[in-house]
């Protein structure tokens, strides 16, 4: 068995900044923190508790967003820092996964707050309560129109590989977890007021409560969905088994591979390490150039024996 020959690309920098994002959620922000202050002020003065609820609710996305601005902040200050082996790519999958463990926790809470308010009925200022929930509808689409049209492409295009993959969506799991919370909120606006019209009109104070724990099932289908899509990126989980067994099936004629592992290194970065034995007279290039056609792997590590 002679010695293993290596070969691997000189790019380990997969961070990709998306600046739009970055600006569009700081935007959001400001929106998000005045009508919080508003609101806060608002129901002081006046002794609206409505006002007060809504305002502190919208201090809980406050939170997220600014989680989604530092993930920003922190992959773009330390992307070409070397103690990070592939880059700050997978910073804005953290920043997703946090605010869906966030996200998840505010629907929690409606929930339990909804059974509480279904198993113990409050008098509900209907009046006040639509008007409070009409504005907080309205910040939410601006804020949803702010982010929803980039919340699933990445705008930044700043690649640091040679390959161009024009079939593939570039997943900003930081901005779409910002997305989902706006999202959320709004849903929560919608379902209260159908519930308050109703129950101003027809007394069914009860479907106030109900619609609430509906709106937090729907959150919690949004958190899981999120959590699913950013968990496997983190625990550098092996690409999909159809796509390693096409490797595979490229290099069965003429080598042995022993080892295989194809994992993302970022949001949609992907890294291989490939040990083979091989059974013909073949250079390192050509393997390389066999492998070339995998366009998804972005960093290559190749061992190859020779018998």
């Amino acid at each position: 068995m002679t010695a293993p020959n290596h070969t691997l690309t000189h790019t380990h920098n997969f961070s990709n900044h998306n600046h739009h994002g970055e600006k569009r959620t700081f935007y959001v922000l400001l929106l998000t923190l005045t009508t919080m202050v508003v609101e806060i002020v608002a129901g002081t003065v006046y002794g609206s508790m409505a006002l007060l609820a809504d305002g502190w609710h919208m201090g809980t996305h406050a939170a997220a967003f600014c989680i989604t601005l530092f993930a920003y902040r922190y992959a773009k200050k330390h992307q070409s820092n070397d103690r990070f082996s592939f880059g700050t790519g997978k910073v804005s999958v953290l920043g997703g996964y946090t605010s869906a463990i966030a996200l998840g926790i505010v629907a929690l809470l409606m929930f339990v707050e909804s059974v509480h308010r279904l198993l113990n009925p409050q008098s509900i200022q209907f009046n006040e309560a639509i008007i409070v929930a009409c504005v907080g509808l309205a910040v939410n689409v601006a804020s949803m129109f702010l982010l929803g049209e980039h919340h699933d492409h990445d705008e930044s295009h700043a690649h640091n590989h040679s390959h161009h993959h024009g079939h593939e969506h570039h997943h900003d799991h930081n901005l779409r977890a910002a997305y989902l919370h706006v999202l959320a909120d709004a849903l929560t606006s919608v379902t209260a007021i159908v519930a308050l019209v109703l129950g101003k009109f027809y007394g069914w104070d009860w479907l106030d409560a109900a619609m609430g724990m509906v709106g937090a099932m729907v959150i919690t289908k949004w958190t899981f969905s999120l959590i699913k899509q950013t968990s496997p990126i983190l625990l550098d989980e092996n690409i999909d088994s159809h796509y390693r067994e096409a490797i595979q099936n490229e290099l069965a004629p003429l080598a042995n591979v022993t080892d295989l592992h194809v994992w993302r290194v970022s949001g949609h970065h992907y890294a291989a390490a490939i040990t083979l034995v091989s059974k013909a007279d073949i250079s390192l290039d050509e393997y390389k150039q066999i492998l070339s056609k995998f366009d998804k792997i972005d960093h290559l590590t190749l061992e190859v024996h020779s018998a």
